[in-house]
């Protein structure tokens, strides 16, 4: 058997700045509904996947590292490569041995500029990064202390909590949960949010006309296709 080979990639693909700037303006729930029922579920991290501050938002192409459990040397070596409003995103697995950030790294992350960090694994000094205003998701939070003798892997494809993430792929977080958007699904994404957000601007002036959701939505036709019994009065009466 070959022994893992560890690896570090210098650079990532990068998106269209233009373009990023307008995905900035939406939040997960209409990039995530852009992208269809079935990529954007894949595309979808897990409700475990939580900011550890409120009112925290993200946008950025990714930097990936590749820890080993109980191992945090790739996450350095990735904040090395990382420019400024690019999103760290490690992954030791998934457990809490180990814990992967803290607020050393946080303090030279904040004064690269980079964007924040989403985290398949444990954080720790968690009041002292909240205190840098510097935007963390994660997994797990653990002080357990982590080594630093690899083996390592640093802009290379992962499975973060589920989901692939490339280098590059834009992550966009904010307090509904984190979803990786693949780059060359990023026009295609913003403009479906655009078309949804403007959709939904029509559907509240709707709502706010007097119409009913119901009604809005199409969801009687809905309910009469499906043959869905409907009985005025309560269930103990009915039964």
């Amino acid at each position: 058997m070959k022994p893992l080979k560890s690896i570090i990639y210098s650079d990532i693909p990068r998106p269209d700045p233009a373009l990023l700037d307008r995905a900035r303006e939406f939040g997960v729930a209409d990039l995530h509904g852009a992208l269809g029922t079935i990529t954007g579920r894949m595309c979808l991290m897990s409700p475990a996947m939580r900011p550890i501050a409120p009112g925290q938002r993200l946008h950025g192409p990714a930097i990936t590292a590749w820890n080993y459990p109980g191992d945090n040397l790739a996450i350095h070596a990735a904040l090395h490569t990382a420019k400024a409003g690019d999103v760290l995103v490690f992954t030791n697995g998934g457990g809490h041995q180990g814990s992967l950030w803290g607020d050393v790294a946080c303090t030279f992350a904040v004064k690269k500029g980079v964007a924040g960090a989403v985290v398949h694994g444990a954080v720790r000094d968690t009041d002292a990064v909240r205190a840098l205003d510097f935007p963390v998701w994660s997994t797990h939070i653990s002080v357990e202390q982590p080594d630093k003798r690899g083996p390592a892997a640093v802009n290379v494809p992962i499975v973060i909590d589920g989901v692939l993430v490339e280098p590059g792929d834009i992550i966009a977080a904010d307090a509904d949960g984190v979803v990786v958007i693949p780059l060359k699904l990023l026009a295609h994404a913003v403009e479906g949010a655009e078309a949804r957000a403007a959709n939904e601007v029509r559907i509240r002036a709707r709502i706010e006309g007097g119409e009913l959701p119901m009604d809005i939505l199409g969801l009687r036709t809905i309910i009469d296709n499906l043959g869905i019994e409907q009985v005025e009065g309560t269930w103990e009466s009915h039964s």
